[in-house]
């Protein structure tokens, strides 16, 4: 029996996605009010490489709000990233026979896992270098700020976590026949400077130092990302003979 694909005008596909960004963000908004309940801990936690709490100075009256918020943020997203991953494959996968979009589906988990790769090794391996890079930098006693301590962890962690997922996204969409290794070869450069005024962007100073930071692990995931399309095209290739 002949399997149908779903057929959408770009109005319909649009409609799609629209559904499936308000579920994420419903789902973001409830794990980010579970969220609420267990962030000083998780605060607390997140200040262990600086030496904890005690070490950090706030000078603003709102300062440690907003840094319990933005901490709540990132644990709703952690929490919320197998249902946030999920709403994007399905779209992903619209218009694929159904055993197509049986195995994007099954991205999902490994989706989570890459993600928690990324935050792991941002807080276990990249924070704590740059930490004692900076603050033993000239040899200058630094004071540092409860709100700029948090916004580089959160940002390092969220980023990072974020950037692990673009291999397997990758893999995904040349799956599906919208990416190949050809494309992504070729563009190395645009993808060097991408990724340099992405670094500039999200990290708090935009030093050399800084940058170099988030765009090393970037680069390594973007030419990882070139052999699974590779990897991905050939699978694809072969489905389609069959």
């Amino acid at each position: 029996m002949e399997q149908e694909t779903e057929a959408l005008t770009i109005p319909g596909h649009l409609e799609e996605l629209r559904g499936a960004l308000l579920r994420a963000l419903i789902g973001l908004g409830a794990a980010v009010i579970l969220s609420l309940f267990f962030t000083p801990r998780l605060i607390d936690f997140l200040a262990q490489p600086i030496g904890g709490l005690e070490k950090l100075q706030a000078i603003e009256v709102t300062e440690t709000i907003s840094v319990y918020m933005r901490v709540a943020l990132l644990a709703g997203v952690i929490l919320a990233s197998p249902w946030i991953f999920y709403q994007l494959f399905k779209f992903l996968a619209k218009g694929l026979k159904p055993e197509e979009r049986s195995r994007i589906i099954m991205a999902v988990p490994l989706a989570v896992v890459f993600f928690a790769a990324g935050a792991a090794f941002a807080y276990l391996v990249m924070l704590p270098s740059a930490l004692k890079f900076f603050s033993q930098f000239l040899g200058v006693q630094t004071f540092i700020r409860i709100k700029s301590y948090f916004g580089f962890v959160t940002n390092i962690i969220f980023w990072i976590g974020l950037s692990f997922e673009l291999p397997l996204l990758i893999f995904v969409l040349a799956r599906i026949g919208i990416l190949n290794a050809g494309m992504l070869a070729k563009g190395w450069r645009v993808a060097v400077v991408i990724i340099a005024v992405l670094a500039a962007v999200i990290t708090p100073t935009a030093d050399p130092v800084n940058m170099a930071i988030f765009m090393l692990p970037l680069f390594a995931l973007y030419l990882l990302s070139i052999g699974l399309a590779a990897l991905a095209g050939k699978k694809r290739a072969v489905a389609e003979k069959e």
